[in-house]
């Protein structure tokens, strides 16, 4: 799929997938295997981002993907975050949606909300924002309509 499709078509809190179509290069090439994971990876859809202008300067439409935290011992130092243009030339898949009755955690109301938190109903999203700090939260259902297999570029999504 291209990026166009996934802004088009993917809900928040989706897994996506993304590639640059070259094949994994062996372990023992470390260098190029790292190389490689940053054009051939993976994330949770998170936020979607319209065209914008700032000053005199016009920004494509965009969308962000979680790729990855790092940290211990339940303290999260880094969060890897991997924003896409739709003019990328990557190749996307979905490859999960959210699930029917999950209840998305929105940092804002808003087009610019961004994801913080996938939870797997209404009362483990409250448990969760007890325990974190988004003073303007808001929850969001998933709903059968955009949580359902969609029929994307022929074929069927999962």
């Amino acid at each position: 799929m291209s990026a166009h499709t996934i802004f088009d078509n993917a809900p928040i809190g989706s897994i996506v997938t993304w590639s640059d179509g070259t094949p994994q290069p062996p372990a023992r090439f470390r260098k190029k295997l790292a190389a490689w994971q940053s054009s051939n990876s993976r994330g949770r859809l998170i936020r979607k981002q319209g065209g914008r202008g700032v000053g005199n300067i016009s920004l494509s439409a965009c969308f962000t993907l979680h790729e990855v935290d790092y940290g211990a011992g339940g303290v999260i130092a880094i969060r890897v975050h991997r924003t896409f243009s739709l003019e990328s030339k990557l190749h996307f898949t979905v490859v999960e949606r959210p699930a029917i009755g999950s209840v998305r955690v929105l940092d804002r109301s808003g087009d610019d909300a961004e994801l913080v938190h996938l939870a797997t109903n209404e009362a483990d999203a409250k448990v969760w924002l007890t325990r974190h700090g988004y003073p303007h939260a808001v929850l969001e259902d998933v709903t059968a309509d955009e949580a359902g297999a969609d029929i994307i570029e022929g074929r069927t999504a999962a």
